[in-house]
């Protein structure tokens, strides 16, 4: 009698065993680390490194290291100071073209990263770092879906020649236009029912005059939002890319709100800068009598009407003067494949207007080339005496050249593209080349790196004081089975940290509370289960039978409270968000490995001691 099978000691072996191995990462902290790469995301060649670490020794800010890793080039630190002097410094000398990031990267082992060891995330609570709430301006999107309906009006009934008067906004999401007879009024409805299929139009007579009043349904307006928060979103991510931040959390709250958190950034002026920057997309015709350029960069020759760009993979463009149409135009852009050759595509959408507009221009240009221009205002540290300064600059690049194969409406595609990922990029600058909607920032909040860490220092203090207290009390109270019962914590603590890290997760304060009420949980099953061998001692019941009712009796009970625990951590992940969603993940990983310990690895240890055939006097309980 309570005797286990071999092979239940070599699962409980194996698990301990990996769970010692993937929580050993979290045990040899982090650097502070400048992260250095190009703008094609590539790390700096070998010169560049090399006189990157002699230009930081020149300037008193020494390397404690360098190396690369992952595609990218990590410089430590001793200290959070000459980090960011560094960033400043290498910026400056490096100029655009280049990253520098400022983060933290842990000092793992090579040998433990080879084993896929790696320590878990810190949340911005506990690395330090900076958070936004920025809310999306929905009067000032009303106003803007407006004014676009206006300009969009006016724009189509010129093009059809029917005569109106004002075309202007209307009481709440509605624009009127006016006309001097009827039958202009209802060949401007049909005319505009074509394009604006989705508005309600109505017809009105006031003073002698003919209205047409087309209303933006509340539906519409919903769908209008939705895109444009989403599309938000979308482009502070790929802006917060640039900072080259692990493990950003950008999300929506709410309707109209979006979170973002960058735990280890340490330049929140840096960060606020990128965040609300403004960029726009620019569509011209590429001058075809220039094309190839041929000619010096540094002094082009060219017609007033022309313009020189540079592309992204370094040359250069003569492009028309005259913009064709403005990204804030597009809809929609999606990577594809082209049906015809298998080749990689983006398909764009264009508002209506926007449609037959780009369709008379491209009609007249077809086989010519059409190049999409990127601008975008960035800051950038230069050096000005030797001192980093930092300085407002337009970055203007051409991110595609296409043919025009046939004229284009409101729906058209961008072929000639070099590989899926390209489209993809491309139709991700196009989504997220500029802000769907204004955004303003609502609340914003900076943990340093000193505070980050006195939220890890208190957090630890909190398990460790409740942990001893724990111990202490179970050795007390149920003396060889309480010290058993720590063991099985102790196992439990580093089950919890093993897998945190090895998912990946963010820890964060919410989240040491987790483990800490999941230490009170895991004691709890072997309450329940000692309480019940004490009741069967006391009943007279002999002390091998008493031990195996104890465990099989208290089995059932404590299964039935960590899964109503679990179904509340679960409800808890579903609809809470951020922290809270911390908080249902340690509980629920806590609950899992508490079950493990505390019923197969106390009972293996208990076995161990007073199973088989052993002759027990007296049971220390």
């Amino acid at each position: 009698m309570n005797r286990y099978p071999l092979w239940k000691y070599l699962i409980l072996i194996v698990a301990i065993s990996l769970g010692a191995l993937y929580a050993l990462p979290n045990l040899f902290g982090e650097d502070p680390t400048l992260q250095i790469s190009t703008a094609e995301g590539d790390p700096p060649d070998q010169e560049t490194q090399q006189s990157l670490l002699r230009f930081l020794e020149e300037q008193g800010v020494p390397a404690i290291g360098a190396e690369t890793r992952e595609g990218q080039y990590l410089i430590r630190f001793d200290s959070v100071d000459h980090q960011m002097d560094a960033a400043d410094l290498v910026s400056a000398k490096l100029g655009r073209g280049y990253t520098a990031a400022m983060t933290l990267t842990p000092r793992t082992p090579a040998w433990l990263r080879a084993l896929g060891a790696e320590p878990m995330y810190l949340g911005l609570d506990l690395r330090g770092g900076v958070h936004f709430l920025l809310e999306v301006d929905v009067n000032a999107l009303r106003e803007q879906t407006v004014e676009r309906h206006v300009n969009d009006f006016r724009t189509l009934l010129r093009q059809g020649r029917i005569r109106y008067g004002q075309v202007e906004p209307y009481e709440d999401l509605a624009v009127r236009v006016s006309f001097r007879e009827a039958p202009a009024r209802d060949e401007a409805l049909r005319l505009l029912q074509e394009d604006f299929g989705d508005l309600e139009f109505d017809r009105d007579e006031a003073d002698g005059n003919y209205y047409l009043i087309a209303r933006i349904t509340q539906d519409d307006l919903d769908e209008i939002v939705q895109f444009s928060v989403n599309q938000n979103i979308t482009t502070l991510r790929n802006r917060v890319d640039e900072l080259g931040v692990a493990e950003p959390v950008i999300q929506r709250q709410g309707a109209e709100r979006i979170v973002v958190q960058l735990p280890g950034v340490q330049d929140p002026a840096r960060a606020k800068e990128i965040l609300g920057a403004t960029a726009t997309l620019e569509f011209r015709l590429v001058d075809m009598e220039r094309y190839p350029f041929t000619g010096d960069p540094e002094a082009p020759r060219l017609p007033p009407a022309a313009e020189l760009f540079q592309e992204r993979d370094g040359n250069y463009v003569v492009l028309q003067r005259d913009v064709m149409m403005t990204g804030d135009r597009i809809v929609h852009a999606a990577s594809g494949i082209d049906q015809e050759t298998g080749g990689p595509q983006v398909n764009i959408r264009l508002s209506g207007a926007a449609g037959r507009q780009f369709n008379r221009i491209t009609r007249e240009h077809v086989g010519d080339l059409m190049a999409v221009v990127f601008i975008e205002r960035q800051s950038e540290m230069v050096l000005v005496n030797d001192e980093p300064q930092r300085e407002v600059t337009e970055v203007r690049e051409v991110i595609s050249v296409a043919n025009i194969r046939e004229p284009l409406g409101a729906s058209f595609r961008i072929t000639g593209l070099d590989s899926t990922q390209e489209a993809r990029n491309l139709a991700l600058l196009l989504r997220a080349g500029a802000l769907a909607a204004p955004i303003d920032i609502v609340e914003e909040r900076t943990i340093g790196p000193s505070l980050g860490a006195e939220n890890v220092r208190q957090g630890f203090l909190a398990v460790v004081i409740g942990f001893a207290l724990v111990v202490v009390f179970m050795a007390f109270y149920y003396r060889v089975f309480g010290l058993v019962a720590n063991l099985a914590l102790i196992t439990n603590l580093v089950l919890i940290v093993a897998v945190l890290s090895l998912l990946q997760a963010t820890l964060t304060l919410p989240g040491i509370a987790g483990i800490v009420l999941t230490v009170g949980m895991a004691v709890d099953a072997n309450v329940l289960i000692f309480q019940r061998i004490r009741e069967e001692l006391h009943a007279g019941s002999s002390i091998q039978r008493a031990i195996d009712q104890g465990y099989g009796k208290a089995l059932s009970t404590i299964a039935d409270a960590n899964v109503t625990t679990l179904i509340a951590a679960v409800v808890l992940f579903v609809f809470g968000t951020g922290p809270v969603q911390g908080f249902a993940v340690t509980l629920s990983i806590g609950l899992v490995t508490s079950m493990f310990t505390a019923i197969l690895g106390t009972r293996a240890v208990i076995n161990l001691i007073y199973g088989g055939n052993k002759r027990v006097a007296e049971l220390k309980i």
